[in-house]
């Protein structure tokens, strides 16, 4: 299994959800609205908010690893505006999921 962050702008997030949505054996979603700052020139660390931040949006989903690849290649597509601050994915292995209510674990806690 599979853990796949990822920061976009939040102006990408419908088109992001709705083909993440489409995707036949993806489990769901979890969405966070985030703030933070990236290493790019130009930033103002004056600003009263501090550090020149940005709104950003998280979203969080575990998957099975053999369909990772097809959600990043989703995320990718639909939230880039070719622009600097698209944001990042970052996948991370996986060593157990459990349902809370029921106790399942691995696969049959994903579906």
């Amino acid at each position: 299994m599979k853990e796949i962050k990822a920061f976009i702008r939040p102006n990408m997030l419908n088109a992001v959800l709705q083909a993440l949505h489409e995707h036949p054996d993806f489990p769901g979603v979890t969405v966070s609205e985030v703030r933070g700052f990236g290493k790019v020139a130009g930033r103002d660390s004056s600003q009263p908010s501090g550090y020149g931040m940005v709104e950003m949006v998280k979203i969080e989903c575990i998957i099975e690893a053999g369909h990772a690849a097809d959600v990043v290649q989703i995320i990718q597509d639909h939230a880039a505006t070719g622009r600097p601050g698209d944001g990042k994915i970052a996948v991370h292995d996986v060593n157990s999921v459990t349902r809370i209510r029921t106790g399942e674990s691995g696969r049959d806690a994903m579906i």
